[in-house]
């Protein structure tokens, strides 16, 4: 039987006009056959630090500090995975490859998703509903994904009140963009979660790596 995994993917500063110097989209991966674990151990962690709202970067307060440390020592003791890519927006071009800012934002989805794939396995794609366009966005995303492989068996909207995995997705993504893009970083208890993050990851938060565990990709445009 093959192997299916899914992906819990959001994204940060993507607007094309935001005044944030970077785009990020990121996932976070898992088996299939996993995620009821993750959710039972989640919820256990949420349980045990009285946390009843929805897990998100913009939620990270003093109150709550101690449990977005444990999040992300969770994380970094499971199978889980997490894969981000950024680019600096004032290098984007579009006129120049004749293409609209969406066309771009799909490019870069591209870049996410189609990433140590194994043609053996298949995958199911879950968005985080954004606006009125999000349906239309998720079929010519799986269009797009499926010319090369044809192993994206499902790609969908979901809401991410409705999944802890795409909860964390969010966190974890906001750390990375929040290290990136907020140059006054005045949040002692996310700097001090930024800095566990890259006690585990080993390596800087601004640059691409090679991790399999916390991949970061910075794409290089050309001009």
């Amino acid at each position: 039987m093959s192997k299916t995994f899914n992906l819990y993917c959001d994204e940060s500063c993507h607007i094309e006009n935001d005044h944030k110097n970077y785009m990020f989209l990121g996932s976070i991966s898992t088996p299939y056959n996993q995620i009821r674990f993750h959710n039972e151990n989640i919820k256990e962690i949420k349980a045990r630090h009285y946390f009843y709202g929805e897990i998100k970067w913009s939620n990270v307060s003093k109150s709550q500090f101690h449990f977005y440390m444990d999040l992300i020592d969770y994380f970094f003791n499971t199978d889980l995975r997490f894969r981000c890519v950024g680019v600096e927006k004032s290098k984007i071009n579009n006129q120049a490859f004749h293409q609209s800012y969406d066309d771009f934002y799909y490019k870069m989805y591209y870049y996410l998703l189609n990433h140590n794939i194994n043609s053996l396995y298949s995958y199911n794609v879950y968005l985080d509903i954004k606006d009125t366009l999000s349906a239309f966005k998720v079929n010519k995303l799986k269009n797009i994904l499926n010319t090369k492989y044809g192993v994206f068996r499902n790609v969908q909207n979901i809401r991410s009140h409705e999944s802890l995995l795409m909860q964390m997705t969010d966190f974890i993504m906001g750390a990375v963009s929040y290290h990136n893009n907020d140059i006054e970083k005045k949040n002692i208890s996310k700097l001090k979660i930024i800095e566990k993050i890259i006690s585990h990851v080993g390596d800087s938060l601004m640059k691409t790596n090679y991790s399999d565990k916390f991949n970061l990709f910075f794409i290089e445009l050309r001009k």
